[in-house]
């Protein structure tokens, strides 16, 4: 009808995506698509594969201790290329398009250069371009800090966390991720042939997954989807952009008419283990241990403490990421002054197992089976962290595939 508002839709492009001008093309017959179904289109992208890295590493090359804004500056321009290929190729193809940078947006941020987060995205410029019959081509991972004006960066994988904060600006009706996958699968499918592609998937549940190894999507970009409720598909970009697969929708449980109890298999090679061995079990201790390596940033996962049978000392085991582990190291040696203990144990050689679902909450045994499970394998569990809809084990690295297998036939995924 004339007059009528046209609906909008955001569509975010990944490295692999976007990591030739010819897969460039593609990206243009997808967002055709679109366009020709009567949507208003902004579509983000990320950095050429590769080429965030590259700069990076230029960065590294120029200046060890750099200046993190400057960093910020240069790795931001990977998807300044990208957003401008991209309109160019639309253009060429008769669709009115134009390239945005973050700060042109804008996509307002916090002063937290490399990890800025996103404070607030006005409307008002992609409002007068849609309204002008253009397409948006928004340059993901980055925006401006109002008060410097300095160009930031949202983090690794910060381009999904765009394209769903600007979902939620402009009022689309969804946001579409595309991938070099075709959706969020029950566990990887390289480690288990038989992982079921799923066509639902609620929000929490795709948080646990994304911050427990699952690699599909940026937790935070998750946690936006949450918040803000924004529909979000992940799809594949190699599909045919005539006749694509719907892949995985992410949305509000209540959109989920049959849940599963187990709904996904999770795990992540990127543990760092440390132990510290009879500590005096004294008021203070764990506070002692853990502040300073909250002051540090680090974020510690699994914590399993141990008390002896005279209660006079105790051990106390945690988790950390492998990135995090030496900075965590040199933190529990500073602190040992404050905190007695005979040694510090650590094992990089480690990996965590997650199994997940919303359907646990009201079904009793999970845990139970799990465990058993894995004793039935000869897999032994070194920590074990639990939450409604979650359970996480700690197991010796060799062991991952064979405990990953292991629980995915066990909860009846494999024919999901």
């Amino acid at each position: 009808m004339s007059g009528s508002p046209r609906p909008r839709l955001v569509m975010k492009f990944g490295g692999t995506s976007v990591a030739t001008v010819e897969r460039i093309k593609n990206v243009a017959q997808h967002v055709k698509r679109e366009v020709a179904a009567g949507y208003d289109v902004a579509v983000v992208v990320s950095a050429m594969s590769g080429k965030t890295n590259e700069l990076v590493g230029w960065c590294n090359e120029a200046s060890p201790l750099y200046d993190q804004r400057e960093y910020d500056t240069i790795v931001a321009s990977g998807e300044q290329v990208t957003s401008g290929l991209l309109a160019l190729t639309l253009t060429s193809i008769g669709i009115k398009a134009r390239s945005w940078q973050g700060w042109q947006v804008p996509i307002e941020t916090s002063a937290a250069h490399g990890s800025a987060r996103i404070s607030a995205i006005p409307s008002k410029n992609l409002d007068d371009g849609f309204a002008a019959g253009e397409v948006a081509v928004i340059s993901g991972f980055q925006g401006i800090e109002p008060l410097s004006g300095r160009i930031t960066t949202l983090g690794r994988g910060g381009s999904d966390t765009s394209a769903v904060a600007i979902a939620g600006a402009i009022g689309a009706e969804r946001c579409d991720i595309y991938t070099d996958v075709d959706g969020v699968y029950t566990t990887d499918p390289r480690i288990v042939p038989k992982a079921q592609r799923m066509d639902r998937i609620a929000f929490e549940e795709m948080l646990e997954m994304a911050s427990l190894g699952a690699k599909v999507l940026q937790v935070r970009s998750v946690e936006l989807a949450m918040v803000h409720k924004v529909k979000t598909y992940v799809r594949s970009s190699f599909d045919d952009p005539e006749n694509p697969n719907p892949g995985t929708l992410i949305c509000d449980e209540e959109d989920i008419m049959e849940q599963q109890v187990v709904t996904g298999i999770a795990y992540s090679k990127d543990e760092a283990q440390i132990t510290l061995r009879d500590v005096a079990d004294r008021p203070g201790v764990a506070a002692a241990i853990f502040v300073p390596l909250a002051d540090a940033n680090i974020n510690v996962d699994m914590i399993v403490q141990n008390i002896s049978a005279d209660g006079a000392s105790t051990d106390i085991t945690f988790t950390v990421p492998q990135a995090e582990f030496q900075r965590a190291k040199d933190v529990i040696d500073k602190a040992r002054k404050d905190v007695v203990c005979d040694n510090v144990e650590t094992n990089m050689d480690v990996s965590k197992i997650s199994v997940i679902g919303i359907g646990m909450r009201s079904h009793a045994g999970v845990a139970a089976t799990c465990f058993q499970a894995l004793a039935g394998r000869g897999i032994n569990i070194r920590a074990i962290t639990t939450s409604e809809i979650k359970i996480s084990v700690l197991i010796d690295a060799a062991y991952t595939e064979l405990a990953v297998r292991t629980l995915h036939t066990l909860y009846g995924l494999d024919k999901a």
